[in-house]
């Protein structure tokens, strides 16, 4: 495998009924594949990112701490079903700097404590506008709010 490649969107044992890794693991496949660093992504917590870091470091890889968190159509407070809508659509978030750690630390706090809607941790347009420096958004993901009005066959919404 190349050096150069690097997963970005990764989910571990601490993904429930998602992830299957276990971080010791992803780390060490990482480094023996040659990747110069991982991502740990997992849905809606940071749960594993001690322990991940600490992992890919004795690896001797760069740990990329990131979050794969619940948008919520209009806003965390809205807890009203909408017809043709997700309760929640998925964004991955990546830390580029430690104030990047610290806003992605915030928005799970914050959809934790404020968001949560049948038992996902939410946030909205505005937490993300108010934590997202430091932070990389990624919208690859198939439960994406881009995707969902792909999927609708919405384009000028998906833009």
């Amino acid at each position: 495998m190349s050096a150069s490649f690097v997963h970005l969107h990764q989910h571990t044992e601490f993904s429930l009924l998602d992830g299957m890794i276990r971080i010791k693991d992803l780390a060490q496949r990482a480094a023996q594949l040659g990747m110069p660093a991982v991502a740990m992504t997992d849905h809606g917590n940071l749960y594993g990112a001690i322990p991940f870091y600490q992992a890919c470091k004795k690896a001797g890889i760069k740990p990329i701490l990131g979050c794969e968190i619940y948008l919520a159509p209009i806003t965390m407070d809205d807890k009203r079903e909408i017809p043709g809508r997700k309760r929640a659509t998925h964004l991955t978030l990546l830390a580029e700097t430690n104030e990047g750690w610290d806003n992605l630390s915030k928005l799970v706090s914050k959809g934790h404590l404020e968001g949560s809607y049948h038992g996902k941790p939410r946030v909205d347009r505005n937490a993300l506008r108010q934590f997202s420096k430091g932070l990389i958004c990624l919208t690859g993901c198939i439960s994406g709010p881009v995707n969902e009005w792909l999927l609708a066959d919405d384009r000028p919404k998906a833009r």
